[in-house]
């Protein structure tokens, strides 16, 4: 309990942040979602065959997987919270189309007779008559789809548009109970408060509740809304799944804005995976992230036939990534570091001593015993287990796992060989053995940062700061940095900082 007030402690400032994008977020859903189905409920109060199509059509909409769904927005309409509000709104019109048309319909016909004999307009009859009847079913539908897009809205971390979702992403990468449990305690928090702030209103003049219900959602999704139009000049740099890309990130930002003052920067960091990332920054929805030479050229280009099965330096490997993303994506690659964070088979010392496990071959001896756990990115790239079935000849059970969560399961053992990269923290803080590459299956893996040859070209201070990494940072170092991170709990830009200063890249007054 008192690590996570300690967190709490130490992330408040992180945590409102996350909260107000959340509720701008939502609120801005709602809205939109009312504005649609709202008039469309009252429309087909009158025409039942196009209400029960309509009804059929949004119980479809609502049955869509919310990550395909968001998987399907991304190249229409790009990352970030346009996305993320399409798919909100999409998951509350049923809700409020199906609880206005109840309300609406389910109306005594002899006062809808009585207000015509009076007189009244169709306009005066639906504010004097049919709203403040339907008020109740209404204000349930609002509510019913509030709690939905609030709990929905977490997922909206996944594409970069932030919110409460955040902490749970960085939770789970992190193996940090705390972190999960500020992020899911706070939506639910968020969602009950405004549920009871709906049914407080509904008990209450409909008027009323109507006029600050529209207040509150206009006044946060017009300054969401005015967020979304805005073009602001901000340097945007994201990094991918966990602790190493966060601190390299975190690096890049400081010598930004410590040689560029008039810029800055901000940071998207376990953004995603790596074709996600890549797609953005061609899209330019980022402006820079960290890429690894051997990922290029195994996953992002496209190497020619006859260049395929060459063995390559790692100087080798990085010119021909290089040359391959000027050439097929227009995309500037800056030097490289000095590290190589290639992919690795690991297993736990135990089982290799066992079994005299020094290197991949030695797999064979007991492959019907192994139980592998590996990330979904490494299951299906080749220079990963597709490659290692060619190249090794081997063939065993696989599970598939998010990053972190692999070495849980290998720790508590669920799984007894993962991937890893060598740097990787958990590698020492859970004992475990990297077997030897003896046949050359993985290439070279050197981390520089991506970007566009037009941003490159416009920005040449930037290129400038951040060539001050290249040829630095050991595999040591970045296995050390690893650790605080992840192991000692400290944070990712408190370690970066750390790093630059202690090397003179950074000025000990910054």
């Amino acid at each position: 309990m008192s690590t996570l007030v300690n967190t709490l402690v130490e992330r408040h400032a992180q945590l409102l942040n996350a909260t107000f994008q959340h509720l701008n977020i939502s609120l801005l859903a709602l809205l939109l979602a009312a504005i649609i189905a709202m008039p469309l409920a009252y429309w087909t109060a009158d025409h039942q065959k196009a209400a029960s199509v309509l009804l059929q059509v949004a119980g479809v909409l609502q049955t869509i997987p919310s990550l395909a769904l968001l998987g399907l927005l991304i190249p229409l309409v790009g990352i970030g919270t346009v996305p993320t509000i399409i798919a909100l709104v999409i998951y509350a019109l049923l809700p409020i189309y199906q609880n206005t048309y109840i309300g609406l319909t389910n109306i005594d016909p002899s006062l809808i007779e009585a207000a015509d004999a009076f007189g009244m307009t169709r306009s005066k009859k639906l504010v004097k008559v049919q709203l403040p009847l339907a008020a109740p079913a209404i204000l349930g539908g609002i509510r019913t789809a509030l709690v939905l897009i609030i709990g929905t809205a977490t997922l909206a971390a996944l594409i970069g548009a932030g919110g409460l979702g955040s902490f749970i992403l960085l939770g789970i990468d992190r193996n940090n109970v705390n972190l999960i449990l500020i992020g899911a305690l706070s939506a639910a928090l968020l969602a009950i408060i405004l549920s009871s702030l709906v049914a407080w209103l509904a008990r209450h003049h409909w008027q009323w509740t109507a006029g600050l219900a529209a207040l509150l959602i206009v006044g946060f999704g017009a300054n969401q809304l005015f967020a979304m139009t805005q073009r602001t000049e901000t340097v945007t740099i994201a990094g991918k799944l966990g602790s190493e890309p966060d601190i390299l990130i975190n690096m890049y930002k400081e010598l930004i804005e410590q040689d560029n003052p008039k810029i800055q920067v901000q940071l998207k960091s376990n953004f995603g995976k790596t074709t996600f990332l890549f797609n953005a920054l061609k899209a330019k929805d980022i402006d820079i992230y960290p890429e690894f030479t051997g990922t290029v050229l195994e996953t992002l280009v496209k190497v020619p036939k006859k260049q395929q099965n060459e063995k390559r330096t790692p100087q080798q490997t990085y010119s021909t990534a290089k040359r391959l993303l000027l050439q097929q994506d227009q995309l500037a690659y800056l030097k490289p570091m000095q590290y190589e964070n290639t992919y690795a088979l690991a297993v736990p010392e135990t089982l290799a001593k066992e079994n005299q496990l020094t290197k991949i071959s030695d797999l064979t001896k007991i492959q019907a015993k192994i139980n592998a756990g590996f990330t979904l990115e490494f299951l299906d790239r080749p220079d990963g287990y597709r490659g290692i079935k060619k190249a090794y000849d081997l063939s065993f059970k696989t599970r598939s796992f998010e990053p972190s969560l692999r070495y849980a399961a290998i720790h508590d053992g669920r799984v007894n060989l993962v991937d890893a990269f060598s740097t990787d923290s958990e590698l020492v803080q859970y004992h475990l053995k990297v077997l030897q590459d003896d046949k050359h299956l993985f290439p070279s893996y050197r981390g520089a940062p991506l970007m566009t040859q037009k941003f490159a070209k416009e920005h040449p201070g930037i290129v400038k700061s951040l060539n001050k990494l290249a040829g630095k940072i050991s595999a040591t170092q970045m296995q050390k940095m690893n650790y605080a991170v992840n192991v000692e709990k400290k944070d990712p830009a408190t370690v970066a900082h750390a790093y630059l200063v202690k090397h003179n890249l950074l000025k000990r007054g910054n």
